[in-house]
Protein backbone atom coordinates (compact mmCIF):
# COMPACT_ATOMS: atom_id res chain seq x y z
CA UNK A 1 0.00 0.00 0.00
CA UNK A 2 2.83 2.60 0.62
CA UNK A 3 4.45 2.10 -2.16
CA UNK A 4 1.13 2.56 -4.46
CA UNK A 5 0.79 5.54 -2.32
CA UNK A 6 3.99 6.97 -3.50
CA UNK A 7 3.27 6.28 -7.12
CA UNK A 8 0.28 8.74 -6.89
CA UNK A 9 2.27 10.96 -4.99
CA UNK A 10 4.98 10.76 -7.57
CA UNK A 11 2.04 11.14 -10.36
CA UNK A 12 0.78 14.42 -8.75
CA UNK A 13 4.06 15.89 -8.10
CA UNK A 14 4.85 15.21 -11.81
CA UNK A 15 1.75 17.07 -12.98
CA UNK A 16 2.24 20.32 -10.35
CA UNK A 17 5.93 20.49 -11.47
CA UNK A 18 5.05 20.57 -15.17
CA UNK A 19 1.84 22.68 -14.54
CA UNK A 20 4.00 25.25 -12.24
CA UNK A 21 6.31 25.83 -14.75
CA UNK A 22 6.30 29.70 -15.33
CA UNK A 23 8.15 29.27 -18.63
CA UNK A 24 8.48 26.28 -21.54
CA UNK A 25 11.22 26.77 -23.54
CA UNK A 26 9.95 24.55 -26.29
CA UNK A 27 5.75 25.41 -25.87
CA UNK A 28 3.52 23.03 -28.08
CA UNK A 29 0.08 23.34 -28.41
CA UNK A 30 -0.82 19.93 -29.46
CA UNK A 31 -0.69 17.15 -31.80
CA UNK A 32 -0.68 18.26 -35.56
CA UNK A 33 -0.74 14.94 -37.45
CA UNK A 34 0.31 11.78 -37.32
CA UNK A 35 1.85 10.66 -40.32
CA UNK A 36 1.99 6.49 -41.38
CA UNK A 37 3.56 4.68 -44.14
CA UNK A 38 1.42 2.19 -45.34
CA UNK A 39 2.12 -0.22 -48.36
CA UNK A 40 -1.73 0.75 -49.95
CA UNK A 41 -2.89 4.29 -48.75
CA UNK A 42 -5.72 4.36 -51.01
CA UNK A 43 -7.27 1.27 -49.60
CA UNK A 44 -5.84 1.99 -45.37
CA UNK A 45 -7.52 5.58 -46.25
CA UNK A 46 -10.99 3.28 -46.52
CA UNK A 47 -10.02 1.51 -43.70
CA UNK A 48 -9.69 4.22 -41.30
CA UNK A 49 -12.78 6.17 -42.84
CA UNK A 50 -15.25 2.71 -42.49
CA UNK A 51 -13.78 1.73 -39.05
CA UNK A 52 -13.21 4.66 -37.40
CA UNK A 53 -15.15 7.41 -38.79
CA UNK A 54 -13.03 9.16 -40.45
CA UNK A 55 -13.50 11.96 -43.01
CA UNK A 56 -11.93 12.65 -45.66
CA UNK A 57 -9.87 15.95 -45.84
CA UNK A 58 -6.64 16.60 -48.20
CA UNK A 59 -4.85 14.86 -51.44
CA UNK A 60 -0.76 14.47 -52.19
CA UNK A 61 0.16 12.54 -55.35
CA UNK A 62 0.99 12.36 -59.26
CA UNK A 63 -2.34 15.08 -59.75
CA UNK A 64 -0.41 17.86 -57.42
CA UNK A 65 2.92 16.81 -58.65
CA UNK A 66 4.39 14.42 -56.42
CA UNK A 67 6.43 12.24 -58.08
CA UNK A 68 7.11 9.42 -55.47
CA UNK A 69 4.74 9.40 -52.78
CA UNK A 70 0.92 9.49 -52.24
CA UNK A 71 -0.47 11.09 -49.24
CA UNK A 72 -4.41 10.97 -48.35
CA UNK A 73 -5.07 13.07 -44.79
CA UNK A 74 -7.91 12.00 -42.96
CA UNK A 75 -9.86 14.27 -39.83
CA UNK A 76 -12.17 13.48 -36.99
CA UNK A 77 -12.20 16.37 -34.51
CA UNK A 78 -8.82 17.37 -33.50
CA UNK A 79 -7.37 14.21 -35.15
CA UNK A 80 -5.72 14.39 -38.34
CA UNK A 81 -3.80 10.96 -39.90
CA UNK A 82 -1.49 10.94 -42.64
CA UNK A 83 -1.44 7.81 -45.01
CA UNK A 84 1.60 7.95 -47.15
CA UNK A 85 2.49 5.22 -49.54
CA UNK A 86 5.89 5.18 -51.64
CA UNK A 87 5.29 4.89 -55.60
CA UNK A 88 8.84 4.04 -56.81
CA UNK A 89 10.80 0.73 -55.43
CA UNK A 90 14.10 3.09 -54.44
CA UNK A 91 12.67 4.87 -51.86
CA UNK A 92 13.09 6.00 -48.18
CA UNK A 93 9.78 5.11 -47.84
CA UNK A 94 9.66 1.83 -49.20
CA UNK A 95 12.57 0.66 -47.07
CA UNK A 96 10.58 1.98 -44.67
CA UNK A 97 8.07 -0.02 -45.58
CA UNK A 98 9.83 -3.17 -46.17
CA UNK A 99 11.59 -3.11 -42.74
CA UNK A 100 8.74 -2.38 -40.73
CA UNK A 101 5.40 -2.86 -42.49
CA UNK A 102 2.77 -0.25 -41.84
CA UNK A 103 3.53 2.30 -39.33
CA UNK A 104 4.11 5.80 -37.79
CA UNK A 105 6.81 7.75 -38.86
CA UNK A 106 6.17 11.28 -38.22
CA UNK A 107 4.34 12.66 -34.47
CA UNK A 108 3.85 16.58 -35.61
CA UNK A 109 3.90 19.02 -32.68
CA UNK A 110 1.73 22.19 -33.99
CA UNK A 111 4.02 25.27 -32.41
CA UNK A 112 4.18 28.86 -32.92
CA UNK A 113 7.14 28.78 -34.01
CA UNK A 114 8.81 26.12 -35.65
CA UNK A 115 12.39 27.48 -36.21
CA UNK A 116 13.12 28.23 -32.66
CA UNK A 117 11.81 24.52 -31.71
CA UNK A 118 13.89 23.43 -33.81
CA UNK A 119 17.60 25.32 -32.70
CA UNK A 120 16.15 24.77 -28.98
CA UNK A 121 15.70 20.98 -29.34
CA UNK A 122 19.33 20.83 -31.77
CA UNK A 123 21.63 22.56 -29.45
CA UNK A 124 20.60 20.43 -26.25
CA UNK A 125 21.48 17.52 -28.70
CA UNK A 126 17.98 16.51 -30.92
CA UNK A 127 19.85 14.93 -34.37
CA UNK A 128 18.36 16.96 -37.08
CA UNK A 129 15.78 15.12 -39.82
CA UNK A 130 15.25 18.35 -41.69
CA UNK A 131 15.85 21.86 -41.29
CA UNK A 132 13.34 24.81 -40.93
CA UNK A 133 11.68 24.94 -44.06
CA UNK A 134 8.88 27.40 -45.37
CA UNK A 135 6.46 26.12 -47.50
CA UNK A 136 4.15 28.33 -49.44
CA UNK A 137 1.29 28.53 -51.49
CA UNK A 138 -1.80 30.75 -52.70
CA UNK A 139 -3.09 29.93 -49.18
CA UNK A 140 0.24 31.44 -46.93
CA UNK A 141 3.06 29.97 -45.65
CA UNK A 142 4.13 26.91 -43.27
CA UNK A 143 6.74 26.48 -41.46
CA UNK A 144 8.22 23.17 -40.72
CA UNK A 145 11.60 20.95 -38.98
CA UNK A 146 12.28 17.90 -38.00
CA UNK A 147 14.34 15.85 -35.34
CA UNK A 148 14.87 12.48 -34.80
CA UNK A 149 14.15 10.37 -32.22
CA UNK A 150 13.97 6.02 -31.14
CA UNK A 151 14.83 4.20 -34.00
CA UNK A 152 13.00 5.84 -37.14
CA UNK A 153 10.41 7.66 -35.93
CA UNK A 154 10.56 11.23 -35.81
CA UNK A 155 9.10 14.57 -34.55
CA UNK A 156 8.25 17.37 -37.22
CA UNK A 157 7.64 21.09 -35.80
CA UNK A 158 4.49 22.39 -37.52
CA UNK A 159 4.15 26.55 -37.65
CA UNK A 160 1.00 26.96 -39.07
CA UNK A 161 -0.15 30.13 -38.17
CA UNK A 162 0.11 32.23 -41.71
CA UNK A 163 -1.63 29.56 -43.48
CA UNK A 164 -5.34 28.98 -44.15
CA UNK A 165 -4.91 26.02 -46.37
CA UNK A 166 -7.03 22.37 -46.00
CA UNK A 167 -3.65 20.92 -44.40
CA UNK A 168 -0.13 21.65 -46.08
CA UNK A 169 1.23 23.49 -49.22
CA UNK A 170 1.22 21.20 -52.03
CA UNK A 171 -2.06 19.22 -50.76
CA UNK A 172 -5.48 19.69 -52.45
CA UNK A 173 -9.42 19.24 -50.88
CA UNK A 174 -10.05 15.41 -51.02
CA UNK A 175 -13.65 15.41 -52.24
CA UNK A 176 -15.56 12.03 -51.52
CA UNK A 177 -18.74 10.85 -51.90
CA UNK A 178 -18.02 8.24 -49.07
CA UNK A 179 -17.99 9.53 -45.84
CA UNK A 180 -18.91 7.17 -42.91
CA UNK A 181 -20.29 9.15 -39.70
CA UNK A 182 -17.93 9.84 -36.86
CA UNK A 183 -17.30 7.75 -33.62
CA UNK A 184 -17.20 10.64 -31.74
CA UNK A 185 -13.19 10.23 -31.60
CA UNK A 186 -11.86 13.82 -30.38
CA UNK A 187 -8.01 14.27 -30.10
CA UNK A 188 -5.04 12.15 -29.36
CA UNK A 189 -4.71 11.64 -25.35
CA UNK A 190 -0.82 9.73 -25.64
CA UNK A 191 0.95 7.93 -28.10
CA UNK A 192 3.36 5.31 -26.99
CA UNK A 193 7.26 4.33 -27.99
CA UNK A 194 8.55 1.10 -27.74
CA UNK A 195 12.28 0.38 -27.28
CA UNK A 196 14.99 -1.96 -26.68
CA UNK A 197 15.88 -3.28 -22.94
CA UNK A 198 17.99 -0.54 -21.24
CA UNK A 199 17.06 1.97 -23.26
CA UNK A 200 14.15 3.45 -21.72
CA UNK A 201 16.03 6.03 -19.59
CA UNK A 202 18.32 6.64 -22.16
CA UNK A 203 14.89 8.46 -24.43
CA UNK A 204 13.19 9.49 -20.94
CA UNK A 205 16.31 11.88 -20.73
CA UNK A 206 16.02 12.68 -24.51
CA UNK A 207 12.55 14.27 -23.97
CA UNK A 208 13.93 15.73 -20.28
CA UNK A 209 16.95 17.25 -21.64
CA UNK A 210 16.17 17.85 -25.15
CA UNK A 211 12.33 18.80 -25.36
CA UNK A 212 12.30 20.14 -21.28
CA UNK A 213 9.66 16.96 -20.87
CA UNK A 214 8.76 16.04 -17.39
CA UNK A 215 8.59 12.34 -15.81
CA UNK A 216 5.07 12.34 -14.70
CA UNK A 217 5.33 8.56 -13.45
CA UNK A 218 7.26 5.50 -13.58
CA UNK A 219 5.96 1.79 -13.49
CA UNK A 220 8.34 -0.89 -13.01
CA UNK A 221 8.13 -4.31 -13.46
CA UNK A 222 6.20 -5.38 -10.52
CA UNK A 223 3.58 -2.64 -11.37
CA UNK A 224 2.86 -4.52 -15.47
CA UNK A 225 3.49 -8.15 -15.32
CA UNK A 226 2.37 -11.64 -15.26
CA UNK A 227 3.57 -14.85 -14.48
CA UNK A 228 5.68 -15.01 -17.95
CA UNK A 229 5.91 -11.34 -18.86
CA UNK A 230 6.89 -7.57 -17.67
CA UNK A 231 7.86 -4.64 -19.19
CA UNK A 232 8.53 -1.04 -17.59
CA UNK A 233 7.41 2.67 -18.77
CA UNK A 234 8.36 6.28 -18.12
CA UNK A 235 5.60 8.84 -19.03
CA UNK A 236 6.76 12.00 -19.76
CA UNK A 237 4.80 14.85 -20.72
CA UNK A 238 5.54 18.31 -22.26
CA UNK A 239 4.70 21.40 -20.23
CA UNK A 240 1.24 22.63 -20.66
CA UNK A 241 0.50 18.46 -20.36
CA UNK A 242 -1.26 18.62 -23.93
CA UNK A 243 1.60 15.83 -25.15
CA UNK A 244 2.23 12.57 -23.16
CA UNK A 245 4.62 9.99 -24.22
CA UNK A 246 4.92 6.69 -22.72
CA UNK A 247 8.46 4.74 -23.48
CA UNK A 248 8.61 1.29 -22.89
CA UNK A 249 10.62 -1.29 -22.13
CA UNK A 250 11.05 -4.89 -22.25
CA UNK A 251 11.78 -6.60 -18.38
CA UNK A 252 12.67 -9.74 -17.59
CA UNK A 253 10.18 -12.61 -17.96
CA UNK A 254 9.82 -16.34 -18.66
CA UNK A 255 8.47 -15.69 -22.16
CA UNK A 256 8.72 -12.85 -24.31
CA UNK A 257 7.24 -10.10 -23.84
CA UNK A 258 4.78 -7.85 -25.94
CA UNK A 259 7.77 -5.31 -26.36
CA UNK A 260 9.81 -8.30 -27.24
CA UNK A 261 7.14 -9.00 -29.81
CA UNK A 262 6.93 -5.92 -30.99
CA UNK A 263 10.01 -5.43 -31.46
CA UNK A 264 10.94 -8.26 -33.63
CA UNK A 265 8.01 -7.66 -36.11
CA UNK A 266 8.27 -3.82 -36.57
CA UNK A 267 12.34 -4.35 -36.60
CA UNK A 268 13.47 -2.27 -33.67
CA UNK A 269 12.12 0.82 -31.96
CA UNK A 270 8.79 2.53 -33.10
CA UNK A 271 5.26 3.62 -31.89
CA UNK A 272 3.03 0.97 -30.23
CA UNK A 273 -0.03 2.46 -30.00
CA UNK A 274 -2.14 5.53 -29.96
CA UNK A 275 -4.65 6.25 -27.42
CA UNK A 276 -7.53 8.26 -28.49
CA UNK A 277 -9.83 9.95 -27.01
CA UNK A 278 -13.36 9.92 -26.77
CA UNK A 279 -16.73 11.56 -24.68
CA UNK A 280 -18.84 8.70 -25.10
CA UNK A 281 -16.60 5.44 -25.24
CA UNK A 282 -19.81 3.19 -24.84
CA UNK A 283 -21.22 4.73 -28.26
CA UNK A 284 -17.22 4.62 -29.68
CA UNK A 285 -16.89 1.18 -28.99
CA UNK A 286 -20.48 -0.25 -29.98
CA UNK A 287 -20.04 1.69 -33.40
CA UNK A 288 -16.59 0.46 -34.09
CA UNK A 289 -17.71 -3.24 -33.33
CA UNK A 290 -20.38 -2.62 -36.15
CA UNK A 291 -17.92 -1.20 -38.55
CA UNK A 292 -15.53 -4.55 -37.82
CA UNK A 293 -12.26 -3.29 -35.67
CA UNK A 294 -11.41 -6.21 -33.29
CA UNK A 295 -10.57 -5.61 -29.75
CA UNK A 296 -8.33 -7.52 -27.06
CA UNK A 297 -11.01 -10.04 -24.88
CA UNK A 298 -11.37 -8.93 -21.34
CA UNK A 299 -11.95 -11.96 -19.13
CA UNK A 300 -15.44 -11.51 -17.63
CA UNK A 301 -14.25 -12.58 -13.95
CA UNK A 302 -12.68 -8.88 -14.47
CA UNK A 303 -15.80 -7.17 -13.95
CA UNK A 304 -16.82 -9.34 -10.91
CA UNK A 305 -14.39 -7.27 -8.69
CA UNK A 306 -13.64 -4.02 -10.39
CA UNK A 307 -15.99 -2.02 -8.77
CA UNK A 308 -14.80 -3.05 -5.39
CA UNK A 309 -11.52 -1.56 -6.84
CA UNK A 310 -12.94 1.63 -8.74
CA UNK A 311 -16.26 2.68 -6.59
CA UNK A 312 -18.97 4.27 -7.93
CA UNK A 313 -19.31 4.79 -11.79
CA UNK A 314 -22.00 6.54 -13.49
CA UNK A 315 -21.60 4.16 -16.33
CA UNK A 316 -23.87 0.62 -16.53
CA UNK A 317 -21.37 -2.10 -15.42
CA UNK A 318 -23.20 -4.69 -17.64
CA UNK A 319 -23.17 -2.50 -20.78
CA UNK A 320 -19.09 -2.08 -20.01
CA UNK A 321 -18.37 -5.54 -19.86
CA UNK A 322 -20.78 -6.72 -23.15
CA UNK A 323 -18.31 -4.11 -24.79
CA UNK A 324 -15.17 -5.19 -23.26
CA UNK A 325 -14.40 -1.98 -21.69
CA UNK A 326 -12.30 -1.45 -18.45
CA UNK A 327 -12.32 0.76 -15.93
CA UNK A 328 -9.73 2.49 -13.35
CA UNK A 329 -9.52 5.41 -10.82
CA UNK A 330 -6.99 8.01 -9.73
CA UNK A 331 -7.14 10.61 -6.83
CA UNK A 332 -8.79 12.68 -9.54
CA UNK A 333 -11.33 10.63 -10.98
CA UNK A 334 -11.62 7.47 -13.54
CA UNK A 335 -11.34 6.40 -16.61
CA UNK A 336 -12.44 4.00 -19.08
CA UNK A 337 -10.73 2.37 -22.26
CA UNK A 338 -9.81 -0.45 -24.44
CA UNK A 339 -7.94 -1.78 -26.66
CA UNK A 340 -7.33 -3.12 -30.21
CA UNK A 341 -6.34 -6.27 -31.52
CA UNK A 342 -3.13 -4.98 -34.03
CA UNK A 343 -4.33 -3.02 -37.16
CA UNK A 344 -2.44 -4.62 -39.39
CA UNK A 345 -0.83 -8.16 -40.14
CA UNK A 346 2.07 -7.51 -38.52
CA UNK A 347 1.36 -7.55 -34.20
CA UNK A 348 2.94 -4.00 -34.06
CA UNK A 349 0.47 -0.55 -34.39
CA UNK A 350 -2.56 -0.89 -32.38
CA UNK A 351 -5.05 2.03 -31.07
CA UNK A 352 -6.40 2.52 -27.44
CA UNK A 353 -9.90 4.62 -27.04
CA UNK A 354 -9.93 6.28 -23.61
CA UNK A 355 -12.68 8.20 -22.24
CA UNK A 356 -11.26 10.29 -19.10
CA UNK A 357 -13.26 11.76 -16.05
CA UNK A 358 -11.19 13.44 -14.31
CA UNK A 359 -8.63 10.69 -13.81
CA UNK A 360 -4.98 11.50 -15.29
CA UNK A 361 -3.35 8.30 -14.89
CA UNK A 362 -2.91 5.54 -17.13
CA UNK A 363 -5.23 2.94 -16.28
CA UNK A 364 -2.12 0.93 -13.62
CA UNK A 365 -5.44 -1.16 -12.24
CA UNK A 366 -5.87 -2.35 -15.76
CA UNK A 367 -2.27 -3.52 -16.37
CA UNK A 368 -2.85 -7.09 -14.90
CA UNK A 369 -6.03 -7.84 -17.15
CA UNK A 370 -4.79 -6.14 -20.27
CA UNK A 371 -1.41 -8.07 -20.23
CA UNK A 372 -3.51 -11.33 -19.71
CA UNK A 373 -5.40 -10.59 -22.93
CA UNK A 374 -2.09 -9.31 -24.78
CA UNK A 375 -0.32 -13.16 -23.69
CA UNK A 376 -3.56 -14.78 -25.11
CA UNK A 377 -3.21 -13.20 -28.03
CA UNK A 378 0.54 -14.00 -28.50
CA UNK A 379 -0.30 -17.54 -27.53
CA UNK A 380 -2.57 -17.46 -30.67
CA UNK A 381 0.25 -16.48 -32.78
CA UNK A 382 2.83 -18.84 -31.46
CA UNK A 383 5.18 -15.32 -30.11
CA UNK A 384 4.73 -15.89 -26.55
Amino acid sequence: MTDNLTKVENFNYGIEKIFDKAQDFLPINGTDYVELYVGNAKQAAHYYKTAFGFQSLAYAGLETGLKDRTSYVLVQDKIRLVLTTPLTENNTISEHIKKHGDGVKVIALWVDDAKKAFEETTKRGAKAYFEPIVEKDSFGEVVRAGIKTYGETVHIFVERKNYTGVFLPGYESWKSEYNPSSTGLKYIDHMVGNVELGNMNKWAAFYADVMGFANLVTFDDKDISTEYTALMSKVMSNGNGRIKFPINEPAMGKKKSQIEEYLDFYGGPGCQHIAVATDDIVFTIAEMRKRGVEFLHVPGTYYDTVLDRVGIISEDLQILKSQGIMVDRDDEGYLLQIFTKPVEDRPTLFFEIIQRKGAKSFGKGNFQALFESIEAEQARRGTL
